[in-house]
């Protein structure tokens, strides 16, 4: 974000028909309320211009600079006072600083356009329409909630500015993941480019900005953890009952999703025991201690529900002598709550684009089926420790 050049202030100094600029000769009387409610406006950008807009103090409403007018150290100041307030908010973005037009002191605020409005001034939503600014009616606030939905995308289809194209393995992406996603004689007829398949399937920016994002590093890169600090899974098996207890197996498991969930499922099937129970002398029960159905299910539901944003935790298997727990860390998101976690019928998708990435390989086969299956096969013996951060599958182990 760069602030007006001089040859870009000077025709919004003069321009009284734009929606751009807001002048003030001073910052007495009602001026310093004038200027938040303009400050709120321009952060509003109802208009969409997508370009910041300008308070000039020290200048007439024609556009002339005062005579005599001094920008102070404790005018700048004060100005700067309006982001941090708690006045507005969100809190816009501005920058103030002392200019020399023709010759005279001007202070300028620059304000930049939210990417997630409505911003309030006091609880009220003030926005512009050409040169007069006013109080948005309902139509207008429809329009600032759409926008800011607009450029709310989910966190799993965010670029990942550090990462490069190379990161992403071209391999896996031809050979697994289109075969998958589309059927062969739409991938043989189609003559797109790789970069803009891949941005087709969100997982780069765009063809013209080949930057991947979370989904695509998630899918196809070579290593996920590298840019996605929390993006692997951690399996540890213990003789007892508690963390304290010995170690017998670990690993650290890394990958792509996929990888990681496979790797995970084969550790989960090696420590699984298989018992026989004779019901007479002809007949034999085989049974696993865990069933792996259900197994499958919650490991593939902590990958799929756990948040990837802002954390350096892994998915979590720790099987312990009498249970196994699987963990991810972010609680319940959107709609699931504490409360009603777990309810048959009630889903919601904190990486909508990874469930579908999952889907395509065949990781899940119904969304919002996971838990009910594995409840279906494990009855009283599944539980859930729900916090706000994290979600903790419990699996007692079968004493009769």
């Amino acid at each position: 974000m760069q602030p007006f050049t001089d040859d870009q202030l000077h025709p919004l100094l003069t321009d009284l028909e734009s929606d751009r600029v807001e002048r003030k000769e001073s910052l007495r009387g009602k001026s310093p309320e004038a200027v938040r409610e303009a400050v709120c406006a321009f952060a509003n950008d109802l208009a969409g211009h997508a370009a910041p807009g300008v308070v000039l103090i020290g200048v007439r409403d024609d556009g002339t600079p005062m005579e005599g007018f001094a920008v102070t150290d404790e005018l700048l100041r004060q100005l700067a006072d309006i982001k941090t307030d708690g006045n507005i908010v969100p809190p816009p973005s501005l920058l103030v600083e002392r200019r020399l037009i023709q010759g005279r002191d001007v202070a300028v605020i620059t304000v930049w356009p939210c990417d997630t409005p409505p911003v309030r001034y006091k609880g009220r939503i003030h926005v512009r329409w050409g040169p007069r600014r006013g109080l948005a009616v309902a139509q207008d606030e429809r329009i600032l909630n759409e926008r800011r939905r607009h450029r709310d995308k989910p966190f799993d289809i965010q670029p990942v500015p550090s990462a490069t194209l190379a990161q992403l393995s071209r391999v896996r992406f031809e050979h697994e993941y289109l075969p998958a996603l589309v059927a062969p004689d739409v991938i043989e007829a189609n003559e797109r480019s790789y970069e803009q398949k891949l941005a087709a399937t969100k997982m780069i920016v765009d063809e013209a900005d080949p930057i991947p994002t979370v989904l695509g590093l998630l899918t196809l890169g070579n290593k996920p953890s590298d840019y996605i600090p929390g993006a692997y899974g951690q399996f540890l098996r213990f003789r007892g009952t508690d963390a304290a207890s010995e170690v017998l197996d670990e690993a650290t498991i890394q990958g792509t999703v996929s990888e990681q969930i496979r790797r995970m499922e084969e550790k989960l099937a090696a420590h699984n025991v298989r018992r026989v129970r004779f019901v007479d002398v002809q007949t034999e029960q085989r049974h696993d201690d865990y069933p792996a159905e259900a197994l499958h299910q919650l490991v593939r539901n902590a990958y799929l529900h756990r948040s990837y944003e802002n954390t350096h935790a892994p998915v979590r298997v720790y099987w312990f002598d009498d249970r196994i727990e699987i963990s991810n860390p972010g609680g319940p998101y959107g709609s699931v709550t504490i409360d009603n976690f777990g309810q048959p019928g009630l889903a919601d998708y904190r990486n909508p684009n990874l469930a579908e990435s999952m889907r395509a390989l065949g990781w899940v086969q119904r969304f919002g089926a996971g838990i009910v299956i594995a409840r279906k096969v494990l009855g009283a013996r599944l539980s859930f420790d729900v916090q706000a951060t994290a979600v903790i599958a419990k699996i007692r182990l079968e004493t009769t």
